[in-house]
C-alpha cells in the first residue's frame, strides 16, 4: 500500500487504542473491580499501549526520513534534467 496511505491511518489507530485502554481503566475504578487480575490486565494493556506510541514515534521518524530521501532524490533528477 502506498505510506501515504497509510501514513495518517497510524495516529488514527494510535488514538483509538489510547481511548480504549482509558475507557477500560475507568470502567474497572468506576465498577470497584480492584481484583488483581483485572489491575494486572489493566497494567499489561498500558505496557502495550506505551510499546505501541514507542513504534508508532519511530515509523514516523522513519516515514519522515523516507519522504525527505524521495523528495531529495526527485530534486536532484528535476536539477540534472
Amino acid at each position: 500500500m502506498n505510506p501515504e496511505v497509510l501514513a495518517p491511518l497510524i495516529p488514527i489507530a494510535a488514538i483509538v487504542a489510547f481511548a480504549a485502554v482509558k475507557i477500560v481503566g475507568i470502567r474497572a475504578r468506576s465498577q470497584q473491580l480492584t481484583a488483581p487480575d483485572v489491575t494486572a490486565r489493566l497494567e499489561s494493556l498500558e505496557h502495550g499501549f506505551e510499546a505501541l506510541q514507542q513504534d508508532l514515534i519511530e515509523t514516523q521518524e522513519r516515514l519522515d526520513f523516507a519522504e525527505r530521501i524521495l523528495s531529495k532524490a526527485r530534486e536532484e533528477r528535476r536539477i540534472g534534467d
